[in-house]
């Protein structure tokens, strides 16, 4: 998505006049476009006079656009103004509220985890306590989708929570002055080993540069010599942010990054480096999946086609078309493409699309892919698909997506876990043990996540209790199948806990010993420096 925001076109001023039947004449001699805005209030005045039912006419109206938009392409998109904040919300970084994660549990608002630097976790609210009241009414009961309309509010205003937290005799009280909440695109950023740093990033928001750059800085010093970058089901944000991103990466300037093709001569862009990157001799390794799109795909690409260093996972979406937000006059907006973007190479990224949505988006996921080296991305000779040059001269094909230099799957999930998965009971489960075992868990392990990773196991005991409460929430159990997860349960349910006491570090630090991508990538460092030439 481009960052780039505009009021009502004037084209959409002309369709809500004519809506309000107001007359406009023809600017532009032979178009006929106010012909057809003409011809589409024709019928929806008739729709709204001569329907057997009563007519919605909003909702009509929201339809044609919903279908005008997807018969443009499938990333053109018309955003409600319901949605409109969390969308803005999510890509401007940030939020006001009290700052905690929360979870619904049995009628019960749960705190998750208060957010780092929050007014909720500088006043001392806790993981696993329980907002029994918000300002002297029962939360009791407290619909999911109703909890930010209680909790959330301009930053300045008050809101009391009433806490009950076990082994406490009394309700707690707590008056929190809302305040302005960061929300972090970067998830994590730790050390692997003694020299390995690993950034992984979920979206690119406004603050994804700031929070990449710092996250880089904090590692260099704790002694980084090569970094790994998980953009895995990251599905894109600002293209700005990847632009800065990939700048940081490389040490000389005026390489290209990502340029723009587009009908408008404005839309067309050439973005290259500037030379001041600090870490443009790190050895670097992008991990990649089916689900890193867009901005994702700009920044794996550069890395690729720049032989900056090595991709590795799997073929990412294939998403390289450019959207400008246009805003509604209702507070609703749209998305609609305006550009195409290559790779430095001269690849398109996005993948072809007719006009079923569906089809397009499951094609993403249906790849039949071999795992192995892919270093020179050797084809079949009669192979149609485009050939492209990296810096270095090594063959790279187009036809949508960034392939990995190295293709390694994910390991795949059994009918049984994804049923578990999507009753949501590896995230309700760890929750109900804690509540139990909490402070048992907080005065053994602390703040040592190393010892925890090392000491801590998920029990048969648990594992036994991890069925039944399976069971109770109506997941058919198959013994067979259940007893062949068991690995995977535990593991699961091992990160939820750590995710309690250390968050998202605790929960990466837990799965990376089984992530079969990121070993592979952790192995593949001399290969990288080999590309990239920092031997």
């Amino acid at each position: 998505m481009k960052n780039r925001f505009s009021i009502t076109t004037v084209g959409f001023i002309f369709i809500i006049s004519l809506l309000l039947g107001m007359q406009i004449d023809k600017l532009v001699s032979g178009d006929s476009i106010f012909e057809q805005l003409s011809k589409f209030k024709d019928v929806l005045s008739y729709a709204e006079k001569y329907y057997v039912e009563e007519v919605d006419t909003p909702k009509l109206v929201e339809s044609a656009i919903n279908g005008m938009l997807s018969s443009l392409d499938p990333h053109s998109v018309y955003i409600p103004a319901s949605q409109m904040q969390r969308v803005t919300e999510d890509f401007q970084g940030n939020f006001e509220g009290i700052g905690v994660e929360f979870e619904v549990l049995n009628d019960t608002l749960m705190v998750v985890n208060p957010l780092a630097g929050g007014p909720s976790e500088q006043l001392g609210i806790l993981p696993n306590d329980k907002i029994v009241k918000i300002d002297d009414t029962s939360a009791i009961g407290i619909k999911r989708e109703d909890v930010p309309k209680k909790l959330r509010g301009p930053k300045g205003t008050h809101v009391k929570v009433t806490i009950f937290r076990a082994g406490e005799k009394e309700l707690i009280d707590f008056d929190i002055i809302r305040d302005k909440i960061p929300i972090y695109s970067v998830d994590v950023s730790y050390m692997l080993d003694d020299k390995t740093g690993y950034i992984a990033a979920n979206r690119f928001s406004a603050t994804t540069y700031s929070e990449f750059k710092s996250a880089l800085d904090k590692l260099n010093g704790e002694g980084m010599k090569r970094l790994i970058l998980d953009l895995r089901g990251n599905t894109g944000g600002y293209m700005d942010q990847a632009i800065k991103m990939v700048n940081e990466l490389l040490p000389d300037s005026g390489k290209m990054i990502v340029y723009t093709k587009a009908r408008i001569p404005q839309f067309v862009e050439e973005n290259k480096s500037n030379g001041f990157g600090k870490y443009g001799n790190v050895p670097i390794i992008v991990i990649v999946n089916s689900n890193s799109a867009s901005a994702s795909e700009i920044v794996s690409g550069a890395i690729q086609d720049l032989d900056r260093g090595l991709v590795v996972g799997e073929t990412t979406f294939g998403k390289g078309l450019v959207q400008r937000q246009f805003e509604l006059s209702d507070k609703s907006a749209f998305r609609l493409t305006i550009a195409r973007y290559y790779t430095p190479s001269g690849r398109l990224i996005q993948r072809p699309y007719g006009k079923d949505a569906d089809s397009y988006r499951r094609a993403a996921y249906e790849r039949d892919e071999q795992e192995g080296d892919n270093v020179e991305h050797k084809e079949e000779i009669d192979s149609t698909k485009p050939k492209f040059k990296t810096l270095s001269g090594r063959t790279v094909y187009g036809g949508g997506g960034i392939t990995p230099d190295y293709i390694i799957k994910a390991e795949t999930t059994s009918v049984l876990f994804r049923r578990i998965w999507g009753k949501g009971l590896f995230r309700e489960y760890p929750l109900v043990y804690l509540d139990k075992h909490g402070k048992e868990i907080h005065s053994e392990y602390g703040k040592d996540l190393k010892k925890f990773l090392n000491e801590f196991d998920v029990s048969s005991a648990m594992i036994d209790d991890f069925k039944k409460h399976a069971i109770k929430k109506d997941v058919s159990i198959d013994d067979a199948l259940f007893e062949k997860d068991i690995p995977v349960f535990k593991m699961r349910i091992k990160a939820e806990i750590a995710r309690q006491q250390w968050g998202n570090e605790g929960v990466y630090s837990v799965f990376q010993k089984d992530d079969n991508q990121l070993q592979k990538a952790l192995s593949l460092f001399p290969e990288a420096e080999k590309i990239s030439k920092l031997q």
